[in-house]
């Protein structure tokens, strides 16, 4: 609904506004009046004739009403049937639109984010590891270029699509991992995005490589969270993961690997999800293609997840000094594996320290959860 009335509006915050209206309008009448046939198209074109009686009230906001009077061909909304392909085309319009080459990668990135997946700038901003502040600055820049430089609401054409691809891959990639981190409607929005951008970029090994990491990710849910609480890798019960998914995920990622043998990013991410599938796991592999991945993108995330290759490989010393040597005090994860890492050492006052410290930053109950639990093992 958002994406349509971002393409009719021409705006982010007129469309949010509008969607609120209608809302508002759908709780005041479907209740009296019985639901309509074709319930999004109705939110649509009411919240789209809120935002033309809104704007033209308002005359200071005479480009805005120019933007509406554009030449746009005008559907009658209420003789659409907004099946699951027309909402999905929309939300793939609104995705590239957001990842606008006009916009910087990051704000491409957090307005997707915000306007596509529905994430608040707290959540935005956890991902980014940023504070809300910044986030909140970022997103009202982002909008006000796209208004500023009227971005088109469109899938680009064929030839400029490659050089959209790394931003729109990042977009789904994050909506994924918020997902994975306890909302599991937002990682199931992202593996469907994930389909969708195959199904338009047939020929990028890339979108594909993207589709298995999430779907052999996704595989191990049932297993990772259990009586709201995290499980750890080593700990899952192998018999609750998705073997259909698992199967799915690495017949997509030989596709990836046909087109492109070398891999990309995303390719060897998920080819480092496919081993840790199997059963025993290969970790010296497993930190041979995690150092592959470090030097194509840099993050000191996955140099921290190079450190746990190497731990489970039998090394946790070692693996100490890399997570010592990260500049990651604001992330969570870094001091949950660096406690992890000084309990197995038998240093366990620095471990209680370190599980108090990622407790303090856990953000979601199933983290705490386990968090505690881990605490409470220490004595």
């Amino acid at each position: 609904m958002l994406a349509s009335l971002v393409g009719f509006l021409g705006d982010f915050d007129l469309a949010e506004e509008a969607a609120q209206d209608a809302f508002t309008a759908a709780a005041e009448r479907w209740p009296r009046d019985g639901m309509p046939r074709h319930p999004i198209a109705w939110l649509v074109t009411t919240g789209r004739n809120r935002a033309i009686d809104r704007l033209r009230r308002e005359r200071t906001l005479a480009d805005k009403h120019r933007l509406l009077l554009r030449d746009r061909m005008v559907t009658e909304m209420d003789e659409i049937d907004f099946d699951d392909s027309t909402i999905a085309d929309e939300r793939l319009k609104l995705i590239f639109t957001c990842c606008h080459p006009a916009l910087a990668v990051e704000a491409q990135v957090a307005l997707t984010l915000r306007a596509l997946g529905g994430l608040s700038t707290g959540e935005i901003a956890r991902a980014f590891v940023v504070s809300e502040e910044t986030m909140k600055r970022r997103l009202s820049r982002a909008k006000s270029k796209i208004k500023a430089t009227a971005i088109p609401f469109a899938v680009p054409a064929d030839p400029m699509l490659p050089e959209r691809l790394a931003a729109v891959l990042a977009v789904i990639y994050l909506i994924f991992n918020e997902g994975y981190t306890g909302r599991e409607d937002l990682a199931a929005e992202a593996i469907r995005l994930g389909r969708l951008l195959v199904s338009l970029m047939p020929d990028e090994p890339e979108a594909y490589a993207l589709l298995a990491l999430m779907l052999l990710h996704e595989s191990r849910r049932r297993a990772r969270v259990v009586d709201d609480a995290v499980v750890p890798l080593a700990e899952q019960d192998r018999a609750l993961h998705d073997s259909a998914m698992i199967t799915e995920g690495r017949a997509v990622l030989d596709r990836a690997l046909a087109m492109r043998p070398t891999g990309g990013r995303y390719a060897v991410q998920a080819a480092i999800a496919s081993l840790q599938t199997e059963e025993p796991i290969d970790w010296a592999q497993v930190e041979l293609l995690y150092e592959s991945l470090e030097k194509l993108t840099g993050s000191p995330v996955v140099a921290l997840n190079r450190a746990v290759a190497i731990t489970e490989g039998g090394a946790p010393g070692r693996a100490l000094e890399l997570v010592d040597s990260l500049d990651l005090d604001g992330y969570r994860y870094l001091h949950s594996t660096r406690a992890e890492l000084l309990r197995r050492l038998g240093r366990i006052d620095e471990a209680r320290e370190a599980f108090t410290r990622a407790l303090q930053l856990a953000a979601t109950e199933p983290e705490r959860r386990f968090l505690i639990r881990r605490l409470a093992e220490l004595g």
